[in-house]
């Protein structure tokens, strides 16, 4: 499934990321332009349009082409805009489901209407034209928008939602469900609506394609999800839906605690011997760094030797004892993307 993304403000308490939560009917693995599909205008009923809040401005789309086809059934035109200008959080928008006024399916003139929201705000120009019945979701086709360059629309967007989620608790322990808390409000004022809004709370494929998981929020703009402990390790998302794309959205993944445990493979050797410590972070966080810490006086800890986390989510450090008696050590796990930071229990290795 292809998208093309809309990331809403980043917030507290969740790892925000970039975030394609708007599904459109170009598919991961279309390979070029429809060869059946010719596009000799398209012209949008306006060139500017003001929206403000959760509204939209339906603009008039008119398509004059042809599309060769033996299949019975109706044809439909979906006319793509992309962003050239401005800051709306929207990149794209659709003209869907242009049905046929005039004419034949080979030479004919579709219209439709362009549901334009406020988080547009920019302007935006037409670049391309598909044949489907389904954008929200996968037709199943293997071509892409048959490229057009056509005309432009300005769009002031006044009073943007703006998404913001909270999740509890802050960090997710492995194997427990967690709440995502969703607050919908008005960018300018930071107050809410007073209306009961439609979101769509998510995770996993749902982020990116058809549609699911719907909640309707208070006057207050809020709506609550209980996520299952599986979709914790998946990305999340929350989307407000639009008519043939989201108008907003964002995603995040949840925090997971850094828990380290840490197995020596010998306590007791001669000063200056190598001592391999092998251990495992829970979560797998690959990549990330892991420390050997020793004990130095009465409460400092001073690294001595580090590793990264191997995919399996194990790793190995190296502890050398300096000096004859106990040599007090422990593992430390600094705070890498989500997974926060942690420490193994300490150990003792006696140099000899």
């Amino acid at each position: 499934m292809g998208t093309r993304g809309l990331l809403a403000a980043a917030v507290s308490l969740v790892v925000a990321v970039a975030v394609a939560p708007a599904a459109t009917a170009v598919p991961e693995a279309a390979t070029s332009p429809d060869p059946n599909l010719t596009v000799t205008s398209v012209t949008l009923g306006r060139a500017a349009v003001a929206v403000s809040g959760l509204n939209t401005v339906a603009v008039p789309v008119t398509v004059v082409g042809g599309y060769k086809t033996t299949e019975p059934g109706t044809v439909f035109l979906n006319v793509f805009l992309d962003r050239t200008g401005g800051t709306g959080p929207a990149r794209y928008m659709v003209a869907a489901l242009l049905g046929l006024v005039s004419g034949t399916v080979q030479s004919g003139t579709w219209k439709g209407s362009l549901y334009v929201p406020s988080t547009a705000n920019g302007t935006f120009k037409v670049t391309g034209v598909m044949e489907g019945t389904i954008i929200d979701g996968s037709t199943g086709s293997m071509t892409t928008p048959t490229p057009f360059a056509g005309p432009s629309i300005a769009v002031t967007g006044l009073h943007l939602p703006r998404i913001g989620v909270s999740i509890i608790p802050k960090v997710v322990p492995f194997g427990s469900a967690y709440t995502a808390r969703v607050a919908i409000t008005d960018s300018a004022t930071g107050k809410p609506y007073g209306s009961r809004i439609n979101v769509q709370i998510t995770w996993d494929n749902l982020c990116v394609e058809h549609d699911g998981d719907r909640y309707l929020t208070n006057t207050a703009g809020i709506a609550e999800r209980v996520y299952p402990a599986a979709a914790a390790d998946a990305l999340n998302c929350v989307r407000l839906r639009g008519r043939a794309f989201d108008t907003a959205g964002l995603g995040w993944s949840v925090s997971r605690p850094g828990i380290v445990g840490a197995t020596l493979s010998r306590t007791s050797v001669p000063v200056g011997t190598i001592v391999p410590v092998n251990g495992t972070v829970a979560g797998a966080p690959s990549k990330c760094a892991v420390v050997l810490q020793r004990l130095t006086g009465a409460t400092a800890w001073r690294g001595v030797s580090q590793d990264v986390v191997r995919q399996s989510g194990r790793f190995t450090v190296l502890a050398q004892p300096p000096y004859v008696g106990n040599v007090i050590y422990r593992v430390y796990f600094p705070t890498c993307g989500r997974f926060q930071a942690g420490y193994s229990k300490s150990f003792v290795i006696r140099g000899t």
